[in-house]
């Protein structure tokens, strides 16, 4: 399916706001039968790692799950690594712990009409009925692989990093007609409180 023809002007008031989302993205993959004891530690940790196909917001962290047994962990950037090695010790023994922050792209998508603008391209059926916030999963958008999150503040969107570039063209495409207002960076923060700011 082909992205919408751009309009030009204001033909549109604004009802998308797209921009970036800076985080750090860790992956946990539970080893055999240590799922319940990875959730126990994280949960020490102040995380809670959600049911398959969920998001949970802690703190300052998101914590999601589009495949079996592993959780994406998104917070906000530090340096190169050090999310990552944080997670090492105390997961040895019950996860594999592997830093996605260069491999994984973060985009938020909000507005009255954001939704729409990408249900042009997506497989996913994303009535806020069928999927509200705190749902997640793995699709194809402008035939790339994607992570939609659905947040209490739009949605939040994980593609390669090898597509970024072009999903986010798709995306500035799609939103025009809808009126694409470009935003500031939003923080893993603001998403898992919810906040718009």
């Amino acid at each position: 399916m082909c992205a919408p023809e751009p309009r030009t002007g204001d033909e549109a008031p604004h009802g998308v706001a797209l921009g970036s989302c800076p985080a750090d993205i860790v992956e946990l993959a539970a080893l055999r039968e240590r799922e319940y004891v990875l959730k126990a530690l994280t949960g020490r940790r102040g995380v809670s790692l959600p049911h398959f196909g969920r998001l949970a917001a802690a703190g300052d962290t998101l914590a999601l799950c589009v495949r079996p047994q592993r959780w994406l962990l998104l917070s906000a950037p530090l340096a190169p690594g050090l999310t990552a090695a944080a997670w090492q010790a105390p997961c040895a023994g019950m996860a594999a712990v592997v830093d996605l922050s260069s491999a994984l792209v973060a985009v938020h998508l909000s507005g009255p009409r954001a939704r729409e603008a990408l249900a042009r391209s997506c497989r996913l059926d994303l009535d806020p009925d069928v999927f509200p916030p705190g749902h997640a999963a793995a699709t194809i958008m402008a035939q790339v692989g994607a992570i939609l999150a659905a947040v209490p503040a739009g949605m939040l969107i994980l593609t390669p990093a090898s597509t970024a570039r072009h999903l986010h063209e798709w995306l500035v495409s799609a939103a025009r007609p809808f009126g694409l207002a470009p935003r500031a960076d939003v923080s893993v923060a603001a998403l898992a409180g919810g906040s718009h700011s």
